[in-house]
C-alpha cells in the first residue's frame, strides 16, 4: 500500500490500438495508455477511454520479455519458421510461453529485422523526463542493435519539456517523432480542439528538428470544412513553410460517427468539402509549400492519390501534375477513379485504364448507384472502412 492506494501488480505485456503506418512492423512498446489529451472533435481512436500512465517496472518487464523471447528465437535460430504457423505453435508451445502477446510481437519483430521501436499510446513524452530517459536507456541496453525509436507527442507536450531534454532523449535513441500539425489555421485547430495555436505548432516542431529528431508533421486536407478550405490549405503550407518538417504526411479527413465533428455535420453545423475540393486544396498547399526540403508522403488508403510522394522542391511540379491528371479526366472516369481508388484498386489516375479491375469499379458503381451527385456521400460511407 501507498498513499492509500492499493499497487496493482503486473498485468503482462501491453500492446496500444495503433501506430503510423511506417511503424507496423516495429515492436510495440506501450508506455501510457490511450491519450491524456482526447478532446479533439475529428478524432475517434481513444473516446471513452481513461488515460493512465504505467508504472516503469511494468515497462520495463515488457522489454524484459521480449528480450527473452527474442534470445530464445536466436538460439533456436527460429527466422525460416517465423511466418509457419504451425511450426511457431510448435515453437511456443516448447517454450512453455505464459504470455502470448509479447510472444507474437517478439516473433513478428525478430522475422521483420528487429531495427525499429514504437513508443505507444498518444503522448508518451507526457511522461516525467527522467522515466523516459531511463526507459530509453533500459531499450538501448537490451536492443542495441535498433535503428529507430519513434513516438507521437503533441506540440503542447514538446513545448513543455525542459530546455535540453529532447537532446538528452536523442542520445539515447529516440530519432523520430509524429505530430499531428493537421491544420496551421489559428481558426481550424481551435474550433477542432487541437489545444495548440499555429505558433506553439512551429515553436515545437523547430524544437525536434533542433534537437536533431526526425520530424513527421501530419496534415489533414478536408478539416477545414467547405467555410475554411482556402484559409486551411494556405495557412497550413505557410505552417510547414516556417517549421520545414523531414516528412509531411498526408491524412484526408474522413468523418467517423463516434465523433463530435460527426454530431456538428448531423446538426448543419460543419459541411465536408467532397473530392474534389479536397483536391483543389490539396493542388493549392502544394503550390504554397515554398524553401523547403521535405519529403511528401501520400500512404493511406483514404488519400485520393497515393502516388503523391516525392522530395521537395525538385518533384513539387510532379506532385501537383498528378491532381492535375484526375481534373482532366471526364466526369464519368473520375468517379470511377474515386470508387476504384477507395476500393483499393487505383493508386493515381494514370494507367487507370490498365487495370484489370475497371470491370469490377463499373460494377460496383451500378450497383451503388453512384452519380455525380452522389459520389461523396457514398464515398463517406466507403471510407468509413479505414478510419
Amino acid at each position: 500500500m501507498s498513499d492509500n492506494k492499493q499497487i496493482q501488480a503486473y498485468q503482462g505485456y501491453e500492446q496500444g490500438p495503433t501506430c503510423p503506418t511506417s511503424d507496423v512492423y516495429s515492436l510495440l512498446l506501450r508506455l501510457v495508455r490511450n491519450c491524456p489529451w482526447n478532446r479533439c472533435s475529428f478524432c475517434p481512436v481513444y473516446k471513452k477511454q481513461k488515460f493512465s500512465m504505467r508504472p516503469v517496472e511494468d515497462i520495463i518487464k515488457d522489454i524484459d520479455l521480449i528480450r527473452t523471447y527474442v534470445d530464445r528465437l536466436l538460439e533456436e535460430n527460429a527466422l525460416p519458421i517465423a511466418f509457419d504457423q504451425e511450426r511457431i505453435h510448435s515453437v511456443y508451445t516448447s517454450f512453455e510461453i505464459r504470455d502470448r502477446v509479447a510472444f507474437n510481437n517478439a516473433v513478428k519483430w525478430y522475422a521483420t529485422g528487429m531495427t525499429a521501436i514504437f513508443l505507444q499510446d498518444a503522448n508518451p513524452l507526457v511522461m516525467k523526463p527522467k522515466d523516459i530517459l531511463f526507459i530509453l536507456r533500459h531499450i538501448k541496453e537490451s536492443f542495441p542493435q535498433t535503428e529507430t525509436i519513434s513516438t507521437y507527442a503533441r506540440s503542447s507536450t514538446i513545448l513543455q519539456l525542459p530546455d535540453g531534454v529532447l537532446e538528452q532523449m536523442h542520445e539515447l535513441g529516440l530519432n523520430r517523432i509524429h505530430v499531428g500539425l493537421e491544420s496551421g489555421s489559428n481558426l481550424v485547430l481551435n474550433r477542432m480542439r487541437k489545444g495548440v495555436d499555429r505558433a506553439g505548432h512551429i515553436k515545437a516542431g523547430k524544437r525536434i528538428r533542433q534537437a536533431g529528431i526526425e520530424l513527421y508533421e501530419y496534415v489533414m486536407p478536408g478539416l477545414g470544412g467547405i467555410d475554411l478550405s482556402i484559409e486551411h490549405a494556405l495557412e497550413t503550407a505557410e505552417a510547414l513553410n516556417a517549421i520545414n518538417p523531414d516528412v509531411i504526411k498526408i491524412r484526408t479527413l474522413a468523418i467517423a460517427p463516434s465523433t463530435e465533428l460527426s454530431h456538428w455535420r448531423l446538426r448543419g453545423m460543419f459541411e465536408k468539402p467532397g473530392d474534389s475540393m479536397i483536391a483543389t486544396e490539396l493542388r493549392l498547399m502544394l503550390e504554397t509549400l515554398d524553401n523547403i526540403e521535405s519529403r511528401i508522403k501520400s500512404d493511406h488508403i483514404l488519400n485520393l492519390f497515393e502516388t503523391i510522394s516525392g522530395t521537395l522542391p525538385q518533384d513539387k511540379e510532379k506532385l501537383i501534375g498528378i491532381i492535375d491528371r484526375f481534373f482532366e479526366l471526364p466526369p464519368q472516369e473520375r468517379i470511377l477513379y474515386q470508387i476504384g481508388r477507395r476500393m483499393g484498386f487505383f493508386k493515381e489516375p494514370q494507367g487507370m485504364d490498365l487495370s484489370p479491375h475497371m470491370d469490377q469499379v463499373r460494377l460496383a458503381c451500378e450497383n451503388y448507384g453512384v452519380t455525380i451527385k452522389n459520389v461523396d456521400e457514398i464515398l463517406d460511407r466507403l471510407m468509413m472502412r479505414f478510419v
